[in-house]
């Protein structure tokens, strides 16, 4: 995978991966995550489609203002991302929080969207992992340093190595080991907590889409979840596709929430499929092909 690349948006320094060339995918990463969340499955979408990863501000590379970390302020700041780097029209994949971005930006920005894939996506239910609900409540800002400060992170860098080399075998473990890693960083705690509240409260999700997935209901959309997903339960899903008729759901076995971390190849091959089994900017499906044989004659 590419290095990343940086660049200036009103004032504010953005991360990006930007890899491959053809039609554009814009990956959202999730909560506490980054682009290199998506680091396996770059290289084998980047074959065929050109890649597009940003660092969401408050995360990973990208700057960490005081600032304002709502969805529709995501969808605004990747809008301005894809103007800069003059890209008209992208398929939308959201992981998790991502997801929920992904949905808010078709809802704001529906003429930039071809398609729109959700990976474990929020903004589909009430449910999340009870984790995340605690750090949504008051006071979290003096758990934070407690449970990640340095000093532990230090400490604990034979683990993070196990989690690191045994990525292979256990590789949801090792991504929510990277996620809890980055609290060690102070900016970084903070704007996830931003984060955090501004979608999830102590009851879980506060905020739905379900109520607008109608909007350009003609749209190509693939859902794609993990069957063992213990943040997000597969029936957001199935939710989902009650909500929006014609789309298409994937439930991928002894997969959790990192699909494209746990599952690369596999989801990898869902994206292509989906992508050439669709056709772009119109919303239809590509017409099947029939042979003489098929028609009886």
């Amino acid at each position: 995978m590419n290095d990343v690349n940086f660049l200036d948006l009103h004032g504010e320094r953005v991360a990006y991966r930007d890899e491959g060339s053809g039609e554009v995918l814009l990956l959202i990463h999730g909560m506490a995550g980054s682009s290199d969340a998506w680091r396996d499955l770059i290289p084998l979408l980047a074959k065929k489609y050109r890649v597009v990863a940003p660092d969401l501000l408050g995360h990973g590379q990208s700057v960490k203002p005081r600032g304002d970390y709502s969805l529709g302020a995501f969808a605004v700041s990747l809008r301005d991302l894809l103007d800069e780097l003059g890209i008209a029209q992208a398929t939308i994949v959201g992981h998790s929080l991502g997801g929920g971005v992904a949905m808010q930006f078709l809802y704001q920005h529906p003429d930039y969207c071809d398609r729109l894939i959700l990976i474990s996506s929020g903004g589909l239910g009430s449910d999340v992992g009870l984790i995340l609900r605690l750090l949504s409540a008051p006071g979290a800002e003096l758990v934070l340093p407690v449970i990640a400060p340095p000093p532990v992170l230090k400490v604990g860098n034979k683990i993070g190595a196990w989690f690191t080399a045994s990525g292979m075998r256990n590789p949801r473990a090792s991504e929510i080991w990277r996620a809890y890693s980055s609290f060690s960083d102070r900016p970084t705690r903070d704007a996830f907590l931003r984060t955090l509240r501004s979608v999830v409260d102590y009851r879980g999700q506060a905020v739905s889409a379900l109520n607008r997935l109608h909007i350009r209901a003609e749209m190509p959309t693939l859902a794609i979840w993990g069957e063992d997903d213990r943040i997000i339960p597969v029936d957001h899903g199935h939710a989902a596709m009650t909500a929006r008729p014609g789309a298409r759901l994937e439930v991928l076995p002894g997969v959790g929430h990192f699909a494209h971390v746990e599952a690369p190849y596999e989801v990898a091959e869902l994206i292509d499929d989906f992508m050439q089994s669709t056709k772009r900017d119109t919303g239809i499906d590509a017409p099947n092909v029939s042979s003489p044989a098929d028609s009886g004659k």
